[in-house]
């Protein structure tokens, strides 16, 4: 019995042999020792995308607060910025009192970022319920302002006398521009 095969059968037996042959080799040499390498990256690549996926909504959060902070905090944030003026001051609150008068502001040092000064007043009041009102007024004012302690009541006829400190805050843009 003899096996007959054609000669363009017997290249193409070689040939598919041959190239099944490269293909188990490159499988072996290549693809299984990088697949390794693949596998290990690929678990890299899942931990740093959680802990990327975790700051950034860290990041997202604070972002969010940061805005809430600064969208509840509007009034406060621009009076950092509002010069102090003692006239429009005294303008402003004026109705609060029969009459009053701020001295001259006095330069303190430097508290970090802020320029302070001092303001002295003396003012007459009707009743000791308008000088609320008028810290609650301070409150809402342009400028941020602490009211310093003690605060000296002294009644006068119908009028109450009254003096205290104020400490005027603003931030050192001044400063900053006349060094540029």
């Amino acid at each position: 019995m003899k096996i007959k095969i054609s000669r363009p059968n017997i290249y193409l037996l070689s040939l598919s042999t041959l190239l099944l042959i490269i293909v188990l080799v490159f499988s072996f040499a290549v693809l299984i020792p990088n697949g390794k390498d693949y596998r290990e990256q690929r678990a890299e690549l899942r931990k740093e995308n959680k802990e990327l996926r975790k700051y950034q909504n860290f990041s997202d959060e604070t972002l969010e607060f940061l805005q809430k902070l600064k969208a509840d905090n509007r009034h406060i944030i621009t009076a950092f910025d509002t010069a102090f003026n003692p006239d429009r001051f005294e303008k402003t609150h004026q109705a609060y009192f029969s009459s009053l008068s701020i001295s001259k502001k006095v330069r303190l040092e430097n508290e970090g970022e802020f320029s302070v000064y001092e303001v002295n007043t003396t003012s007459e009041i009707n009743s000791p319920k308008t000088f609320y009102d008028f810290l609650d007024a301070v409150n809402k004012s342009d400028w941020i302002i602490g009211i310093n302690f003690p605060i000296h009541f002294k009644r006068d006829g119908e009028l109450i006398k009254s003096t205290f400190t104020m400490r005027v805050y603003s931030t050192q843009k001044e400063d900053l521009n006349s060094t540029k």
